[in-house]
């Protein structure tokens, strides 16, 4: 899990705004002088934090006899952050230039968090169907989004080392415990490698039919030993 500054940064805050931030919400209304002694920051760069906090909606300005800035709550900024990033997303996707041509080659996904988000994505574009085998870890993670495929009447297959308790779609348990994921999607699209808490996280996505075949394959007989009580 990434420090908490670190992930404030994902809601356009610098480290310096991030780390003032934090220090509002823990000490409550501050003037710029009391901010920087206890954040450490230099008064010139705290001031221009502080500002930027303003005018990102992470703060507000108490005006009294001396001017304090306190923390706009976490829920309240977070949220008008992502309700603005959606109206920005609706205004913005009919006028994106079109994928003129379908794309048949191989993509190479490497990173935890950007092969959890093409993950995610896939799954939140399934159409019919999708089967899926990825370790209990992951699992955990994406079951939100494999329950509303469920909710949505799609045929969810999961393959993990533990029961899934997700009602509604079919499991297997394969008994094995490691770093693969293997995803297909609407017989169309593949997503096989395998990821970790290293930077070694790597997967390939593809929409080759051939590919897509081979592991549509290598699914079944995997399930096919399964059901006669063998450990692949």
């Amino acid at each position: 899990m990434y420090p908490i500054t670190e992930e404030l940064l994902h809601f356009g805050l610098t480290r310096q705004e991030a780390n003032l931030y934090l220090t509002l919400l823990s000490h409550g209304a501050l003037t710029g002088y009391e901010a920087a002694k206890l954040t450490g920051i230099s008064r010139s760069n705290t001031y221009t934090a502080l500002a930027g906090l303003v005018e990102k909606g992470a703060a507000y300005i108490m005006e009294e006899n001396v001017t304090r800035y306190t923390a706009v709550p976490f829920d309240e900024f977070s949220g008008n952050v992502i309700r603005r990033l959606q109206a920005k997303q609706e205004s913005l996707l009919p006028r994106m230039p079109r994928r003129q041509t379908q794309m048949q080659g191989y993509l190479t996904i490497r990173g935890r968090e950007q092969i959890m988000d093409k993950l995610i994505t896939m799954i939140l574009e399934t159409r019919q169907r999708l089967y899926i085998s990825v370790p209990p870890e992951i699992l955990t993670q994406i079951l939100p989004y494999l329950h509303r495929q469920v909710e949505e009447e799609k045929r969810v297959v999961i393959l993990s080392g533990t029961p899934c308790p997700l009602e509604g779609a079919v499991s297997y348990v394969t008994g094995k415990e490691d770093d693969q994921i293997r995803l297909i999607v609407d017989s169309t699209r593949v997503l096989t490698g395998r990821i970790s808490d290293g930077e070694d996280s790597t997967c390939l996505f593809s929409q080759n039919r051939n590919l897509v075949d081979i592991f549509k394959q290598m699914l079944k007989n995997e399930i096919t030993l399964i059901q006669m009580g063998k450990q692949v």
